[in-house]
């Protein structure tokens, strides 16, 4: 197995986190960086009030503190010690949107830290002294240019861009460089948006996914997804499923007490379409007929809130039913702790790494047949999305039946067991060593 030195782009990357690929992204390159690969690692960040002064950094993660969710079985600084951070001032995010995008630039518009003349400039003038982009569009555009020149003066093998608001960035890399190009999906427009997809989005996904030489996609479902709607050949399609780290809070979730009686049905994620919440508080209402005194748990935040409160007034299921907001980790370790039953109820899941999370601390699973996850979890039950009386009678089957509750967790424990990263690792480094070998046939 040849080492390589990877140029990778990511969305966020300890301590520069808000969400769950961030931690994935750590997880994995923590895994690469065990077998030999040399990563410098380029995210968009946001350094000082001001970050029209210091566009392109090297992150010093000295001084900060270390998230409570990360794996310190290897020490934290131990590991960065092993790779370059670099970031790009950006406000690019996680599940960024047009309008909350938008909203960002009013804000610093309004705090002086960008000016109105700013705002106005054309992206297509935006240089590496620029500052942010008009919109959303515009600003993966600007972020592409900026990060992109990273490749000049970074020595790299191979490119690894993760996600649509890297693509570009992982092209423009391509064309200095020349290196070869590998788009890591982890999910897609019609993931999220269904047949409402944002058209530019799609493009911009469909451009990366043309120029890569090669595609690692998190599940078959992806794949398929990639072929049928991209057009992209099967061919240069490698499947790497996600994993989870074994670590967990014990000192801290080992106080929580379950109610014998009262138990609890967690729906955890971004309250939109794609997760199917509205499905998880149909199947609710369903299992409350039968089950009174079960609580239902949606924990997350989106922009389908507040037709879910009004849908669970009209259902009048109010009492059994809690919105918590978005949540910090330790608040949702304490959650699953807390939890009976997991339930995903996702239209399109490109994996789910969160069923795997509730594994972790004992809690038997219910997932969608539409995601990844359900490629590698035997042991968990699945049902089809739509299908609320089901999804009602697999719960039920869970809180009406202590055996088996017992043999759910102990399958799925068993299974965790062969859910590593290390192995997901050795998959992407086979990606690495095939285009490599394939770039040097070319020469």
């Amino acid at each position: 197995m040849n080492m390589s030195k990877i140029l990778m782009y990511g969305w966020e990357f300890p301590p520069f986190i808000t969400g769950g690929l961030g931690v994935a992204c750590y997880d994995l390159t923590k895994a690469l960086s065990s077998l030999g690969t040399e990563i410098t690692f380029v995210l968009p960040t946001m350094k000082g009030k001001n970050p029209v002064n210091s566009h392109l950094h090297l992150l010093d993660t000295n001084d900060l503190r270390v998230p409570n969710y990360i794996d310190k079985s290897i020490s934290y600084e131990e590991f960065m010690e092993k790779i370059d951070l670099i970031g790009i001032n950006s406000s690019l995010r996680p599940y960024i949107t047009e309008d909350s995008y938008q909203e960002f630039i009013n804000r610093m518009y309004e705090s002086n830290t960008i000016t109105e003349e700013h705002i106005q400039k054309d992206f297509y003038q935006f240089n590496i002294s620029g500052d942010y982009g008009p919109n959303l569009i515009a600003e993966v555009f600007r972020y592409a240019f900026v990060a992109g020149s990273v490749a000049a003066d970074v020595e790299h093998e191979v490119i690894h861009a993760h996600d649509w608001l890297t693509f570009l960035a992982g092209v423009e890399a391509k064309r200095i460089s020349g290196k070869p190009l590998v788009c890591h999906v982890h999910a897609l427009e019609t993931d999220r948006s269904g047949i409402n997809v944002n058209q530019q989005i799609f493009e911009i996904e469909k451009r990366g996914l043309e120029a890569a030489d090669q595609i690692i996609a998190v599940s078959y479902l992806t794949k398929n997804s990639i072929v049928n709607y991209y057009g992209i050949s099967p061919d240069k399609i490698s499947v790497v499923h996600n994993a989870v780290s074994k670590k967990k809070s014990t000192q801290r979730t080992n106080s929580v007490k379950k109610d014998p009686d009262e138990k609890i049905i967690l729906f955890l994620g971004r309250i939109t379409f794609q997760k199917g919440p509205d499905y998880f508080l149909e199947a609710a209402a369903k299992v409350l007929q039968k089950y009174p005194k079960a609580r239902f748990v949606l924990a997350g935040s989106g922009d389908m809130i507040n037709r879910l409160i009004e849908r669970t007034a009209e259902l009048k299921i109010g009492r059994n039913v809690h919105f918590t907001g978005f949540l910090k980790r330790p608040e949702v370790e304490e959650l699953f702790a807390s939890s009976d039953v997991y339930v995903m109820s996702s239209v399109s899941e490109p994996f789910g790494i969160s069923c795997l999370e509730a594994i972790l601390f004992d809690v038997p699973v219910v997932i969608s047949k539409q995601s990844g996850a359900a490629e590698v979890l035997q042991s968990a039950l699945k049902v089809d999305f739509w299908d609320t009386e089901e999804l009602a009678n697999k719960i039920l089957n869970i809180l009406n039946h202590k055996a088996l509750r017992k043999e759910l967790q102990a399958q799925a424990s068993e299974e965790l067991k062969h859910i590593q990263w290390e192995k997901s690792a050795q998959h992407v480094i086979e990606v690495y060593d095939k285009i490599k070998k394939q770039a040097a046939v070319c020469k």
